[in-house]
């Protein structure tokens, strides 16, 4: 998969760097470069790129300013580009999937674009299960019925998060995934328990469940997420419902309606 991408920033030398440290990664394909945001504007209309990084300090509109003036169309995925980290809660704020700082380190460029292939994974996987949706329905409805019964394809573990940026307390902090042991839904909020640590963040359940591979976490109830790797015992219980001890000793209950989850350990 070759990655369409834009490169905007009012520094040239700064535009020059990081086309050198994007040149070893052959998938990312450089369509143009832009020096303020007006072109960035104009730029991303027409070629519809896959990936922007995004300079946040330019004269006149500012990398924010660009993301607000792109609401009318399907946007790309925006990495956000600074010398100054006290914009990396509002780079967050806009949805960006990375925030990198000035000079870019290559390691952690690297770690930013494994980030961008996995949500491309994703959102190309989704069009592609709504297009065969689409053609199901206007072909044979009764194929169309009987894929969304199955499940459809079987899901890709590429495309999950393995890594995830959680702003709590005025912090960012980049929570490894498998280290997550349970999380609790709050209504538009999510508190994610690492075993040592709670943090807070702002996310519908149904949203995150899309990021995360299912064959690891698992809904045990209406508001509960867990993670399967996390179970160190079963304890079923008379009335149908069954209680998870996890890792740090904290206990889960698994409500009725799930109780497929419990069959996975027996």
């Amino acid at each position: 998969m070759t990655i369409s991408t834009i490169l905007v920033d009012d520094e040239p030398l700064a535009t020059k760097g990081l086309e050198m440290r994007l040149a070893p990664h052959e998938d990312i394909e450089i369509v143009t470069t832009c020096a303020n945001g007006r072109e960035a504007i104009r730029a991303i209309k027409t070629h519809k790129p896959d990936l922007v990084f995004l300079d946040i300090q330019m004269p006149g509109f500012d990398g924010f300013s660009v993301i607000n003036a792109l609401q009318d169309i399907d946007p790309p995925l925006f990495v956000m580009v600074t010398a100054y980290n006290e914009f990396a809660l509002k780079a967050f704020e806009a949805h960006a999937v990375d925030y990198l700082m000035k000079p870019v380190d290559e390691d952690r460029l690297s770690d930013t674009l494994s980030r961008v292939r996995q949500r491309l994974t994703e959102r190309n996987a989704e069009v592609e299960r709504r297009q065969l949706k689409e053609l199901l329905n206007e072909v044979a409805p009764e194929a169309a019925e009987a894929h969304a019964e199955g499940g459809g394809a079987a899901t890709d573990p590429g495309r999950y998060e393995k890594l995830i940026n959680i702003k709590d307390r005025g912090q960012i902090f980049r929570v490894e995934v498998g280290s997550i042991e349970r999380i609790d839904a709050a209504g538009d909020y999510m508190c994610i328990y690492t075993g040592d640590n709670t943090l807070i963040l702002r996310e519908t359940m149904k949203d995150l469940e899309r990021r995360l591979d299912p064959k690891m976490f698992q809904r045990v109830h209406r508001s509960t997420i867990v993670n399967l790797d996390q179970v160190k015992e079963v304890k079923p219980h008379t009335n149908g419902e069954s209680f998870l001890t996890l890792g740090s000793g904290a206990q889960v209950k698994v409500s009725r309606s799930y109780r497929e989850v419990i069959a996975r350990f027996l």
